[in-house]
């Protein structure tokens, strides 16, 4: 959800895009600029399938229940609604209408040889460098060279701040840019010690994994010279 686009005027990018196809559901969220993707094993009937866009708002609701009442719970879904029932508690939210975009021609594959990320000390040092930036719109500049990523902010009324730390790459020195704060979300969903991230080149999007089913997906932004 942390993923889904808050006030987009393309109506389904506000919501949480739910499948489910023999016994396997997927949950997506959203913004364009980033992207959540996961799976999880569900208790559905034989030839069963659907795909449902449910409104943020809802999908926030039904976290706080959830997270609150330790116990199974039950999703019904009609043409135009969705239903969530967790012990006394029920909850019933009209679905959004519209063609929720088709992320799987966004979604990287993951490289035979991804770079691996301690993801405490990343967040620890894009929060660092971040305070560089000018607002929650700026880039960071992750520039790859063997065995070392160094993160670059820059703010003309404050200055330049640069951070480092050892990673397993061994190619050829890169530059690539991301939204700080978009990374440091996506690094808090994940649950590994280290994360992977598969990146082709300054262009195109990265992708994140850990040992979960969950793909994130971040857009890369303009390289300044």
């Amino acid at each position: 959800s942390f993923a889904a686009a808050r006030d987009d005027n393309r109506q389904v990018l506000n919501g949480v895009l739910v499948q489910h196809k023999e016994k396997l559901a997927t949950f997506i969220g959203t913004d364009g600029k980033r992207l959540a993707r996961l799976y999880a094993e569900v208790n559905t009937p034989e030839n069963q399938v659907g795909s449902y866009v449910v409104p943020l708002k809802a999908v926030e609701e039904m976290i706080k229940i959830i997270d609150v009442k330790d116990e199974k719970s039950k999703i019904s879904f009609l043409a135009d609604k969705i239903g969530l029932e967790i012990g006394s508690v029920t909850l019933i939210t009209k679905l959004l209408n519209g063609q929720f975009p088709d992320v799987d021609r966004v979604i990287p594959k993951k490289a035979s040889d991804p770079i691996s990320l301690h993801r405490e000390e990343l967040m620890s040092l894009l929060r660092q460098v971040s305070l560089f930036t000018a607002d929650q719109s700026s880039a960071v500049r992750f520039t790859f060279a063997p065995g070392e990523l160094h993160l670059t902010a820059m703010n003309g009324n404050i200055g330049e701040g640069k951070v480092s730390m050892s990673v397993n790459y061994g190619g050829p020195k890169f530059d690539v840019a991301f939204n700080p704060y978009f990374f440091i979300d996506i690094l808090r969903h994940c649950k590994d010690e280290t994360v992977s991230l598969s990146l082709s080149d300054a262009f195109n999007p990265g992708l994140i994994t850990d040992s979960t089913t969950a793909h994130f997906v971040l857009m890369p932004m303009r390289l300044d010279a």
